[in-house]
């Protein structure tokens, strides 16, 4: 995977624009993912197979998320890989209307393994339930059109079809996607997206019966060469981990069973444990598609004082965007940065990489912000994200219903 901090197709401008507007967008996945929470809560295994592929982040593709690259009936697709989405989907061509992507679009008619799903199938009415919107009925024939929303604004339109997949040396036949035909929004140069949510119609629900409903990560920093791994399947040799894996349960919401949740239980900074009577009292949910972690209104004020009162001797800097806790370490050469560590129940723990502490708004580190913000309200629900996934395996178990992380630094030869 690569990190997006470069627009594809030419420089940077304006980068301090360009950090706050994704930033902006950021919040928007946020707050658009509450509000499907809270409207969504209101209404047998062959021998398993195991593949690793490059993850890089998205830097030269101008997206802030992270990358693999997949192959549709022969064709080398990149796209981007989200945690907290089902549908997998890339441009196709004809195309409506289509954003710039790096690689040709994929194209249908070249393929003689490509089916549309009919209107009328399970697949098509699963798409209410993975996506939020139901499959409509196309004509001459009658196949089936999905559109997928996203929270910062994007979107994605067109026909659900089947098709031949390539993960890695692993073939998955009759794999459904969507092809889209209509899309927009900020997928960079990419082809498309990669989902890894829950439901049936997800890659780890569709491969379960090869993988065995395991897959796991390590996302690189967006230092250049950075490189990490996406492994499917539950084979932990294959892992570079410099710690033990320790485990936590997903947490069941029947109501929201395409996310994954986990009991956020403390939070320590420099080895100082933080008071808070929301620990262990409400669900985080783990998203590789969003960039910066939320956390309740209380909980982020109590780390917040916590790290200000650790870090006093360095002078502050102006907040950027959702990021409030700035500082200038522009005159220093080292600095000694106070260790975070997420709790979660089981005693499991997560150590935060000093990759994913700071947000570096200015390269010259005179505006350098701790890379977490705070959710508006406090019934809202918490999400760890991908910059404070980095340098971690991150496993998820979804026949056993649990997730793992162990410290990882993260690199594919």
């Amino acid at each position: 995977m690569k990190h997006q901090d470069y627009c594809y197709g030419g420089g940077v401008k304006d980068w301090n624009k360009l950090l706050q507007k994704r930033l902006i967008l950021d919040d928007l996945r946020v707050q658009s993912l509450q509000a499907r929470i809270k409207n969504m809560a209101s209404t047998q295994t062959r021998d398993v197979s195991d593949d690793r592929l490059p993850l890089t982040s998205g830097v030269e593709l101008g997206t802030l998320n992270y990358i693999v690259t997949v192959e549709i009936a022969g064709r080398k697709m990149t796209v981007i890989v989200d945690t907290g989405s089902d549908l997998t989907w890339v441009q196709c061509q004809p195309c409506k209307s289509c954003y710039s992507q790096k690689e040709p679009l994929f194209n249908p008619t070249a393929s003689p393994s490509y089916r549309t799903v009919p209107c009328n199938s399970s697949e098509c009415q699963s798409l209410a339930f993975a996506t939020g919107n139901t499959g409509i009925c196309g004509e001459n024939p009658p196949t089936c059109n999905y559109v997928v929303s996203y929270g910062d604004g994007s979107y994605t339109r067109g026909e659900l079809a089947h098709d031949q997949l390539n993960l890695g040396k692993t073939p998955v036949d009759n794999f459904i996607f969507g092809c889209g035909r209509n899309n927009n929004g900020l997928f960079g140069g990419t082809s498309g997206l990669l989902g890894l949510g829950r439901s049936s119609i997800s890659l780890v629900s569709q491969t379960k019966a090869i993988f065995g409903g395991f897959f796991s990560y390590c996302l690189p920093s967006t230092q250049s060469g950075a490189s990490g791994s996406l492994v499917l399947g539950g084979n932990s040799s294959v892992y570079n981990t410099s710690s033990p894996i320790s485990y936590t349960r997903m947490i069941p919401n029947p109501k929201l069973s395409t996310y994954y949740f986990l009991n956020l239980t403390g939070i320590s900074v420099g080895g100082v444990t933080l008071q808070d009577s929301s620990f262990g009292k409400s669900s985080m949910l783990i998203d590789s598609g969003t960039v910066i972690t939320r956390l309740p209104p209380t909980m982020y004020k109590a780390l917040k004082a916590e790290f200000q009162k650790q870090f006093s001797v360095f002078p502050t800097a102006p907040a950027f965007s959702i990021l409030d806790t700035c500082f200038n370490l522009s005159a220093y050469q080292e600095v000694d940065v106070p260790t975070i560590k997420l709790q979660f129940e089981g005693n499991a723990e997560m150590k935060v990489d000093i990759n994913g502490v700071f947000y570096f708004v200015k390269t010259d580190a005179s505006q350098v912000c701790l890379a977490l913000a705070s959710l508006s309200f406090e019934d809202e629900i918490g999400i760890i994200a991908n910059y404070q996934q980095r340098n971690q395996r991150v496993i998820y178990d979804t026949k056993g219903s649990k997730l793992g992380f162990a410290q990882e630094s993260c690199s594919f030869t």
